[in-house]
């Protein structure tokens, strides 16, 4: 499952900055000095040139193909298998925890430097 939200992901970014670049390529229908007086208003829908052409229906297509990747990437990673606790309680609970002693055997004792103190502590 890694695998393909990593693909998709990479399909969502190209498909981004392919909109961006096909957005800023396209020449605006109301950039015209009369647009300023009102007469931007004929570049309606289909306007006085007809049907879309090419740089604008790529620019619908993709953004489909966008928001239908935003969708999958969104259900996606709402679905993961999620992880109950920390890590540090993962940490704890994967570490071997020593037998308790039996009762009546003396614990080994630390090695004691010569000459320190340690040998003097009452056991």
């Amino acid at each position: 499952m890694n695998w393909f939200f990593s693909l998709l992901l990479t399909v969502h970014i190209l498909v981004a900055l392919s909109i961006i670049g096909l957005v800023l390529m396209q020449h605006g229908k109301g950039a015209d000095m009369g647009a300023a007086f009102g007469s931007g208003a004929s570049g309606s829908l289909f306007g006085a040139t007809g049907s879309a052409n090419f740089l604008s229906r790529t620019t619908g297509i993709l953004a489909a193909v966008f928001f239908l990747t935003s969708l999958t990437l969104a259900y996606v990673a709402s679905h993961k298998v999620k992880t109950t606790g920390s890590v540090m309680q993962e940490t704890v609970q994967s570490q071997t925890v020593p037998a308790p002693a039996e009762v009546g055997t003396e614990m080994p004792k630390a090695p004691a430097e010569t000459g320190s103190k340690a040998e003097d502590i009452p056991k």
